[in-house]
């Protein structure tokens, strides 16, 4: 499978998935901590194997033509 998150987009996802690991995280014994949790697992997930469904279905490339 060929990477489609990479630079800035790939640290956003860093920065933004461990925000919403921690707030899950604080807020566990709530659903929607649970959920919050949920969501910052799966940002993280996408920036360290480097690949979104989501940006492949729109079509949507930040690594550009060289990686």
């Amino acid at each position: 499978m060929d990477r489609n998150v990479c630079g800035v987009d790939r640290l956003g996802r860093l920065v933004l998935a461990a925000t919403l690991l921690l707030v899950g995280y604080r807020n566990r014994n709530r659903t929607l901590g649970a959920l919050v949790f949920i969501a910052g697992s799966d940002i993280l997930a996408t920036a360290i194997i480097q690949r979104c469904p989501v940006n492949a279905v729109l079509g949507i490339d930040t690594c550009g033509t060289n990686q």
